[in-house]
């Protein structure tokens, strides 16, 4: 073959898989999404849809070396989760067993998750996502299928009162009136059925077909099962189940899932390395929500990347969508350092985190901010002056968050609109980074105002007049209010009778 040839060849299939690629985030955010039948979790997912703002802390034995939570364990070759901790990090094996063996010195002493709680709270967060068990398989639940856990004898914090952290975590949450959501990893690395130790693993998929071994592939999904449970009937209420690892799912060679690995896996194959295998693993997602729905009635379930109905809502993972999105929808965003306990992690601003929570709000989607605890049981101060940002913020604004949808066209340069449920539009101004007072004037063209329309200022009981344009309107900003603003970052106009 020619240079020409050749080029041609190369062109044609980039061109190719930038169209595949395209065709796929087009499915993944417009068309990958089955509604929900069961009328008490409709219900619910209406509910949850007016609560704007949520927690996710990502916390385990991990938190002792301040790594990326669990993904060291994968034979994968990504850079962001090399080993780079324990006495043996270039054997992977004696790795593995000096990770494993960060359980017998968890002991997050300074643990005191009403202290979590309360600044959640206040800084206007509605629910909660903990994760009871990630892909390492270490249970910060008290299960009785596992010794892989923090209640178990040889971990340094089972001696300690409150040794079941997730049930302390969920009834501390609980007590602030906050919906609880137990997130759980469907792989499990640790377990016997999932990476079994006669084989070596490949990657983050389970280590044997399951399709040669039904017996062994049987009792894994048993155990999940039966973990699942536990946590649906002796924790109390929970709201949200949160299963992550979407690999781990029933697959199906017409699934147009299958068509994006397949095409995935042929143009990462160049250089001859496998990231991951395809890989039938049923774990019998429509039986387990059904048992775990007559425990928890009406409970949201969110399988996370497996399409189907048992995805109650999507989950983009650290970016927000371009535009709105025709289902329920929530951005897990990560607040400082990494999803896990980074030491002497850099939290975004008051003015980035206000900011991300309005874009969210205002494409219709839920915010899912993440902290990472400590190896003692802390927030870093970071944290915690973020919250209080937002508690400030919210304090003043929260109306033209909560109870709120989307209004096309949903941003107007630096200005994002929501509109409650009695018509009333807010048009949520952003300030640049430096802008500590606001304009004289702020033009809106997106909108006009019908007769007897009025305008308001969150924060401020100050009259404020508009004049109307050939597009739309111009809110007229007194002079006391611009270098006296009610909040920081954002100011939330609200608005009535708009003609859209």
């Amino acid at each position: 073959m020619n240079l020409l040839n050749s080029r041609i060849v190369l062109f044609s299939i980039i061109f190719i898989f930038i169209q595949f690629q395209t065709f796929a985030q087009a499915i993944y955010e417009d068309e990958r999404y089955v509604k929900e039948t069961d009328p008490l979790v409709l219900e619910k997912l209406d509910e949850w849809q007016d609560k704007k703002f949520g927690l996710l802390m990502h916390w385990g034995t991990y938190s002792q070396w301040g790594i990326v939570e669990s993904w060291s364990l994968c034979p994968e070759d990504y850079g962001w989760c090399q080993r780079k901790k324990g006495e043996n990090p270039l054997n992977y094996f004696e790795y593995k067993k000096e990770y494993e063996a960060l359980k017998n010195t968890f002991n997050p002493t300074k643990f005191n998750p009403e202290k979590w709680s309360e600044a959640a709270k206040k800084a206007g967060m509605k629910y909660m996502v903990f994760t009871t068990k990630h892909h390492d398989g270490f249970s910060m639940f008290d299960s009785k299928y596992t010794d892989y856990k923090v209640t178990d004898p040889s971990c340094a914090f089972s001696t300690n009162p409150r040794s079941n952290i997730t049930k302390e975590i969920f009834n501390a949450f609980r007590n602030e009136d906050m919906w609880i959501g137990a997130y759980f990893s469907k792989p499990d690395w640790n377990h016997e059925n999932y990476w079994d130790p006669y084989f070596p693993p490949f990657d983050r998929n389970v280590n044997y077909d399951p399709l040669e071994y039904p017996e062994k592939w049987e009792k894994y999904v048993q155990f999940t099962h039966n973990q699942i449970m536990e946590l649906m009937s002796d924790y109390g209420k929970v709201d949200i189940l949160w299963l992550d690892g979407g690999w781990v799912k029933k697959r199906s060679q017409k699934n147009i899932d299958e068509m994006y690995e397949s095409k995935f896996k042929e143009v990462n194959n160049n250089s001859g390395f496998i990231k991951h295998r395809v890989v039938d693993q049923d774990i019998r997602m429509d039986e387990l929500v059904t048992k775990a729905r007559v425990k928890q009635p009406g409970l949201i379930v969110v399988d996370r990347a497996v399409y189907g109905k048992n995805q109650n809502y999507l989950t983009p993972e650290n970016r927000i969508p371009e535009k709105t999105l025709p289902y329920p929808w929530e951005s897990c965003i990560i607040s400082g350092g990494g999803w896990s306990y980074t030491q002497n992690a850099n939290y975004m601003s008051g003015r980035k985190g206000i900011h991300t929570l309005v874009d969210v709000v205002a494409k219709g989607g839920n915010l899912l901010l993440n902290v990472a605890p400590g190896p003692n049981g802390e927030w870093q101060q970071g944290a915690y002056d973020l919250l209080e940002e937002y508690a400030i913020w919210m304090e003043i604004n929260n109306t033209a968050i909560y109870n709120t949808k989307p209004i096309e066209p949903f941003k107007e340069k630096n200005i994002c609109f929501t509109q409650n449920k009695e018509g009333n539009v807010f048009a949520i101004y952003l300030a640049q980074e430096g802008e500590n007072s606001m304009p004289e004037e702020i033009i809106i063209n997106s909108f006009n105002l019908a007769k007897g329309s009025k305008i308001s200022l969150l924060g401020s009981k100050t009259r404020i007049k508009y004049r109307k344009n050939d597009k739309g309107f111009t809110i007229l900003i007194p002079e006391k209010l611009r270098n006296n603003p009610p909040s920081n970052y954002a100011w939330a106009f609200k608005i009535s009778n708009v003609i859209n």
